[in-house]
């Protein structure tokens, strides 16, 4: 750490951190004050990052470097320590200059080497590219051609932000292009919810409890439900999100990362490459949809207006930006197959949303129902299946339904839920997404960090849904805000006699 924090005076810490810069290009972006000031000044007061350490924020703003600091002071707690903030801002400087201007990377390699000399970094940088995709090959090709990319002494990884393509053709593209000038093991593809505690419990709660393992395929898994519902709309990205829509923003990647790692194989190992081969082979083995077949298998809808949490709300072509016959899809929901010798034939439904009645990530796996019901003074319609859910966001916790017998002289069956908080269990916060991937990407493990060969295979499998839609003739459905999508979605898991969960 900076400075000892007078909380943790006397408690033995070690850092496990090697010296480095944080190259924030981008730098006078919402995201460096909202996010990863924070989370790094998080993993000061933790003893997570070291006494030699720099952040140099790059951007065309002009700011001093007192300027810049206190915008970033901006995004802090308001309890936030004085005294450790001192010390940590006094290693946050800023560059003015525009990335996209070659001529301009030799000013900011001497920077550079001069904050090396200045804070004993030894040439270690962490560049991170929060900046539009568009320029991800420009700042690879310029860092490269002052061989910035490769230097004599220390390490060099750089940082990606989603969206990573569009689409199957542009996502290789642009891995051919940061290839170009970068190892595959220095790209590091950021996906925040994989930093999410939750989700990265997926793997603990599968294989570290002997339970669930033998039971976790399709002789006991009937279907899988994954959830991510927004109350919000598109607020100030209109003009992104017109052009990107709820699959690409939320499916392609946040959500079939977590089927990746509910469906994936027992690593033989627990690091980066051995679980990121397993998640590869689970797009792999998902299967592609056909035009024809796409109708039965994805629904798109898109929000009208309508009520959340009693306030009237516009619909979404009434949103600035975005145009006012514009077709986007701000709800999707796919029924995804792995075919494979586990899940073969077990449907994993996805559903996104924008306005709808409650903000809720989940992930709820029903089981299969009993062969035979021995418990005649129970109605059948009343005993469903065990379900297990994983609580993602705003809860974090995990929750297993099961039948248990009802007191009295009779014997009735319902059902109970066994709950697991987070919060309640280790009375303690779960970190920041960004504080976790900020950390692993300066330890140099990139197992919460998307391979360039998983992101093309999840392109894969989206990309004939997203042509589908472009070429149909139809409609997207509407919905009111205030409600869980269009009547559609409804159907089509009704049709094979399920539905969707009720949160």
């Amino acid at each position: 750490m900076i400075l000892e924090n007078p909380l943790r005076v006397g408690l033995a810490r070690t850092c496990a951190t090697e010296p480095c810069a944080v190259v924030i290009f981008g730098a006078s972006g919402d995201l460096t004050w909202r996010k990863l000031c924070p989370a790094l000044f998080r993993l000061a007061e933790e003893s997570l990052i070291p006494r030699e350490f720099a952040i140099l924020g790059v951007s065309r703003t002009p700011l001093s470097d007192e300027e810049f600091r206190e915008r970033l002071r901006q995004g802090l707690p308001q309890e936030a320590d004085p005294a450790l903030w001192e010390a940590f801002s006094s290693r946050i400087h800023y560059h003015a200059g525009d990335h996209r201007d070659p001529q301009g990377y030799a000013a900011l390699q001497e920077r550079l080497e001069e904050l090396d000399e200045r804070h004993g970094i030894g040439g270690n940088r962490l560049f991170y590219l929060a900046v539009s995709p568009a320029d991800f090959p420009i700042i690879a090709s310029n860092l490269a051609a002052r061989d910035m990319n490769r230097p004599a002494r220390g390490w060099v990884r750089i940082l990606v932000e989603k969206p990573f393509g569009r689409d199957l053709v542009s996502a290789m593209e642009l891995n051919g292009e940061l290839l170009r000038h970068f190892d595959e093991s220095q790209i590091y593809r950021i996906d925040h919810y994989l930093g999410k505690e939750t989700v990265q419990n997926i793997l603990t709660f599968r294989f570290a409890n002997g339970i669930f393992e033998p039971v976790w395929n399709r002789r006991y898994i009937d279907h899988v439900q994954i959830t991510a519902a927004e109350t919000l709309g598109v607020e100030s990205r209109g003009g992104y999100y017109d052009a990107a829509g709820a699959l690409r923003d939320m499916i392609q990647n946040h959500l079939m990362q977590l089927l990746a790692l509910v469906a994936m194989e027992p690593p033989a190992r627990l690091d980066a490459e051995a679980v990121r081969d397993e998640k590869v082979k689970v797009f792999r083995a998902m299967r592609r949809y056909k035009p024809r077949e796409v109708p039965g298998c994805a629904i798109r809808g898109q929000y009208a207006a309508g009520h959340i949490e009693g306030t009237a709300v516009p619909g979404y072509r009434q949103e600035a930006k975005v145009q006012p016959d514009s077709q986007t899809e701000t709800y999707a929901a796919v029924r995804f197959l792995v075919d494979n010798w586990r899940w073969s034939g077990v449907p994993f439904y996805v559903r996104t949303g924008k306005r709808m009645p409650r903000k809720v990530t989940e992930v709820a796996v029903q089981f299969r129902a009993v062969p035979h019901l021995l418990f005649s003074n129970t109605p059948e319609d009343a005993l469903e299946p065990n379900l297990l859910v994983l609580k993602i966001d705003p809860e974090e916790g995990i929750s297993l339904r099961i039948a248990t017998k009802y007191p009295g002289m009779v014997t009735r069956v319902r059902w109970v839920n066994m709950d697991f908080q987070y919060g309640r269990a280790f009375a303690a916060p779960s970190p920041a997404a960004y504080e976790r991937l900020l950390l692993d990407s300066m330890l140099g493990d990139a197992t919460l960090f998307s391979r360039g060969d998983a992101v093309e295979a999840a392109w894969a499998v989206a990309d004939p849904i997203l042509e589908a839609w472009k070429s149909s003739p139809e409609p997207t459905d509407s919905y009111p805000a205030g409600s869980w999508g269009p009547r559609a979605a409804e159907a089509f898991v009704e049709d094979e006699g399920r539905h969707w969960r009720r949160i």
